[in-house]
C-alpha cells in the first residue's frame, strides 16, 4: 500500500510542473484585458457625444462606408488622431494609408500605444476588435494578411470608424484629456458603499 502511495506521489510531483507550464502558456495567450481608466455612466456618455458617436463608440456600432467623414479623412494632411470620447492620442497621419475600403485606415497605432486589441466573435465572424485603452471606446477592427495592406510596414489594416476620431492638424492644439472629476469619484464611492451596506459619512 505504501509503495502505491509513494508511486502516486512521485507521479504527481512529475506532472505538476507540466500542468503549471500549460497554465502559464494559457494565461499568456489569453491575458486579462485591462480595465479602462475612464468609466462614465451611459447617461454621461450620451451627454458628451453625438448620437452617432455614442452608437459607434459605446455600443460597438459601425458607421456607413464612404460617408462624409471618410471623404474628409482622405483629404486631411499631417496631423494626429485622438479618441473622440476621452481625448487620448490613437493614430497619426504617419500611419495613415489609402485602402479604398470606405473607412479610415492605418497600418499601426501611434507611438502612444493607446489602442487595445481583443478577439471579437460577434455576427458569426472571427475578428480582432480595436478599442481605446483609456476609456474602452470601440474604434473598429484590425485585419492582417490582406492584399490592400500588403505594401505597408506591418502588413496590417486598422479599419477605424471616423466618428471615433478627433483630428487635429499638425501644429494644432491637442484636445484636453477627459479626467474623472472628484465629484464623480465620490459618487462612485457612495454607490459602492451602498451596495456593500456600509453607511456613508459626509463632511
Amino acid at each position: 500500500m505504501k509503495t502505491v502511495s509513494y508511486s502516486l506521489l512521485h507521479l504527481i510531483l512529475l506532472v505538476s510542473p507540466m500542468l503549471a507550464e500549460d497554465q502559464t502558456k494559457t494565461s499568456s495567450a489569453n491575458p486579462t484585458m485591462p480595465q479602462p481608466q475612464i468609466t462614465l455612466s451611459e447617461e454621461e456618455w450620451k451627454k458628451r457625444l453625438t448620437e452617432e458617436q455614442y452608437r459607434v463608440t459605446r455600443t460597438a456600432g459601425t458607421e456607413r462606408p464612404y460617408g462624409k467623414i471618410y471623404e474628409e479623412f482622405e483629404k486631411q494632411g499631417e496631423g494626429t488622431y485622438y479618441c473622440v470620447c476621452c481625448g487620448v492620442e490613437l493614430f497619426t497621419s504617419k500611419e495613415k494609408f489609402h485602402s479604398g475600403c470606405g473607412w479610415p485606415s492605418f497600418y499601426d497605432a501611434s507611438t502612444a500605444k493607446n489602442v487595445l486589441e481583443r478577439a471579437d466573435h460577434s455576427h458569426g465572424m472571427v475578428r480582432v476588435e480595436t478599442l481605446c485603452k483609456r476609456c474602452g471606446a470601440h474604434l473598429g477592427h484590425v485585419f492582417e494578411g490582406e492584399s490592400v495592406s500588403a505594401n505597408t510596414p506591418t502588413k496590417r489594416r486598422f479599419c477605424i470608424n471616423g466618428v471615433a476620431l478627433h483630428y487635429v492638424p499638425k501644429g494644432g492644439e491637442a484636445p484636453k484629456l477627459l479626467e474623472l472629476g472628484s465629484g464623480a469619484v465620490e459618487k462612485k464611492k457612495e454607490a459602492l458603499a451602498k451596495e456593500a451596506g456600509v453607511p456613508v459619512s459626509k463632511p
